[in-house]
């Protein structure tokens, strides 16, 4: 699996749900969700293109590759667990819940990880 920055791991997640959400993706897309300037944006598709997670055309839509879906699916069930925990567990507002979750998916080791989402799956039966 292709290791890749913090940053890089919000695009392809984002890229992954407008994906599932609204069955195509847009570079604008991803720069409204993500509050970012559009030549951001570009820099981290070329990027995550050249990682072979997407495929991406400046003019066109953004495709993401197998290899995306599963990085990203990957991330995204990390942000669940975490969040999960935080608001069902903890306790803690969905708001700071997922804001927290969205810091701490990208350094929470996935042994911690895996124990997790145990002690959360066993707890909210």
């Amino acid at each position: 699996m292709v290791e890749i920055s913090s940053s890089l791991e919000d695009y392809i997640e984002t890229v992954y749900n407008i994906f599932l959400k609204e069955g195509k993706v847009r570079a604008v897309d991803v720069a409204r969700k993500l509050k970012v300037s559009r030549a951001s944006v570009t820099e981290a598709l070329q990027k995550l293109e050249q990682l072979g997670l997407i495929t991406y055309g400046h003019y066109g839509t953004i495709t993401i590759t197998d290899s995306g879906k599963d990085k990203a699916g990957k991330i995204i069930k990390k942000h669940q667990t975490l969040s999960l925990f935080f608001e069902k567990i903890l306790g803690v507002n969905h708001d700071l819940a997922e804001s927290t979750a969205c810091k701490t998916e990208h350094v929470i080791s996935d042994e911690i990880l895996e124990k997790l989402a145990l002690f959360v799956e066993k707890n909210l039966k």
